[in-house]
């Protein structure tokens, strides 16, 4: 059975699908951006972890009325890949595949690369990968001067039991 999580982590997934929320639709963005936005800059992986353990965070966020806070039906994560403009890899192909498909029918092009003929890609990527000088959501940071001093790092477990 996977742990409750913290006050400090469920702080740390509100924001996240806080800012997941704002990426316009037809646009990527990468998970460190994610992480810079909500003023946790080392904490890319977390972002992963959380989008990836979406459904089981989400219902622990709820209102004063005890309402959930967020569909997460409407939740984005689609629009979501890693700094090199590649899809991460999933546990199934076919997750993979829907994010390429969600992506293509917000007319994101989602190039397929034949990695054989350019190089070996590290282990966590896909072939599929989108041009983040075309499709990209990078707004500025509020307070980036005050987020280089930032040393804190939210760490959230992966247990591996929610797979």
């Amino acid at each position: 059975m996977p742990k409750i999580p913290t006050d400090e982590q469920l702080t740390f997934h509100y924001a996240v699908y806080s800012k997941i929320l704002q990426i316009p639709k037809g646009h990527v963005t990468s998970y460190g951006q994610i992480s810079r936005l909500i003023h946790c800059p080392r904490n890319a992986r977390q972002v992963g972890m959380s989008l990836k353990h979406m459904d089981y965070y989400v219902e622990f966020l709820r209102d004063t009325n005890g309402d959930q806070i967020f569909d997460l039906s409407l939740i984005p994560w689609w629009r979501v890949i890693n700094s090199q403009g590649t899809i991460s890899k999933r546990d199934t192909d076919q997750a993979v595949l829907r994010q390429v498909q969600r992506l293509t029918d917000e007319d994101v092009e989602v190039e397929k690369f034949d990695w054989t003929s350019r190089s070996r890609p590290p282990s966590s990527w896909t072939p599929y990968h989108v041009d983040f000088q075309r499709y990209g959501w990078f707004p500025e940071v509020e307070d980036e001067d005050e987020e280089e001093n930032d040393h804190t790092q939210i760490k959230v477990e992966d247990t591996g039991e929610l797979d």
